[in-house]
């Protein structure tokens, strides 16, 4: 049978973007190089001494492409590709994992290309049977268009909380800035909740209209922290939404930020527990002790009167607490006989309004109450029998008195 010689052909090479070639910065892309090979075999002899080689000249054997990012605001996150051997005529994809700079400045750049192979250079036959190959190694750098779109791209410059404590509604006051190229008309400056923050926004937008690159636009927005929130930092997240030079409404990449968030107010009991004796009726004062981070106003303090006690008049008024501020309430507060001596808690809660106007219960508190036997001349008149005793002696010597006097006149 006759073999096959091509005495002239080498692989020729060329690469370009598949799909389209326009990025925004701050994305993640999946980006897909396209080599194609045009080389041709040129001359082609066939003879019946001739032994068929096993490569063919036009053929680019063990491709590596490579991207070197250059000048080009881009991270190229993926290493080489092998793509393996490309035939003449045919096509081979590499795919890079790369991100745009999310300051990236918009145009058109070169993305420098860099590709290594191996060719058929040339191949002696000797005698009927034996073939010498020679191949060169190759180093090509090509480039090819990629282009960078304007877009709006936002710093938080200034996020300052305002009254934002734990279990409290406070605001948010932003100062953001325009880092991108691109002029954002009908902005609207957004913040969401990020991931299981316990800031939530109750009003999340705010209308700012245009935005070219370089402004800076402030913006406040109310937002509620859970109960749960502790002393500490927790994240939200901005976004703007506004209309590009093809009126088409996009979203800006989101900012997120950090927003210090207040303890939660608290209320301590930090008064002496008062004394009582039983069938007694007495005013006892509490002192409550704004123990949070943020003053409280209006704030009333409650108690609840349960049995062995009767209070005519559960509630005082304590007015405005600063944190660290305390205020005394008064109450007069009956005890019943039959009760056992013991120390006693009486449940206690404190009603507020914070600086948003809106209205807090506090935890419950106990208010501690001693019960004690009465000393002195408390334990005649507060015990019966004994009161009765005295009674009757009493009645007896006015009796006597009244008898005598009498006998006189």
């Amino acid at each position: 049978m006759a073999g096959t010689r091509y005495t002239a052909g080498s692989p020729e090479l060329s690469a370009y973007i598949s799909g389209a070639n326009e990025f925004t910065p701050g994305k993640d892309i999946p980006l897909t190089i396209v080599i194609q090979n045009t080389g041709l075999n040129e001359y082609k002899f066939i003879n019946s001494v001739i032994v068929d080689r096993d490569d063919l000249p036009n053929t680019a054997k063990f491709l590596t492409v490579s991207l070197n990012p250059g000048d080009i605001p881009i991270v190229i996150k993926s290493d080489s590709q092998m793509v393996g051997d490309l035939k003449g005529g045919n096509n081979a994809n590499a795919v890079f994992s790369i991100k745009v700079k999310s300051d990236a400045v918009a145009g058109t750049y070169q993305l420098p290309i860099a590709l290594n192979y191996t060719y058929l250079y040339a191949a002696d036959q000797f005698g009927a049977d034996t073939i010498q190959y020679q191949y060169k190694t190759v180093t090509e750098n090509l480039t090819t268009p990629i282009n960078i779109k304007s877009d709006v791209s936002i710093d938080v410059l200034e996020a300052t909380p305002e009254h934002l404590n734990a279990g409290a509604e406070g605001y948010i006051r932003l100062k953001i800035k325009n880092t991108g190229s691109e002029f954002g008309t009908k902005s609207i400056v957004k913040i969401t909740q990020n991931g299981n923050s316990p800031i939530v926004p109750t009003d999340s937008s705010v209308y700012i209209g245009d935005f070219p690159p370089g402004s800076i636009a402030e913006c406040q927005y109310k937002v509620a922290v859970s109960t749960i929130a502790e002393r500490q930092a927790y994240p939200i997240d901005v976004a703007v939404v506004y209309q590009n030079k093809e009126g088409d409404f996009v979203t800006s990449r989101t900012d997120t930020i950090g927003i210090p968030v207040g303890g939660k107010t608290d209320f301590a009991i930090v008064s002496t527990p008062p004394e009582l004796n039983p069938g007694n009726k007495k005013t006892i004062t509490v002192e409550f002790k704004n123990t949070g981070e943020t003053t409280v106003y209006s704030a009333q303090a409650r108690i609840s009167a349960v049995d062995p006690f009767t209070c005519n008049d559960d509630v005082a008024y304590l007015g405005n607490l600063k944190a660290g501020e305390s205020a005394k309430a008064s109450y007069i507060i009956s005890v019943d006989r039959s009760a056992t001596i013991k120390e006693y808690g009486l449940d206690s809660e404190i009603r507020y309004r914070d600086a948003l106007d809106n209205t807090h219960i506090s935890d419950t508190m106990k208010v501690a109450i001693n019960v004690s036997n009465p000393a002195g001349i408390m334990t005649i008149l507060l015990n019966p029998i004994y009161l009765s005793v005295l009674v009757a002696i009493i009645i007896g010597i006015a009796y006597g008195i009244y008898h005598y006097r009498m006998k006189k006149q």
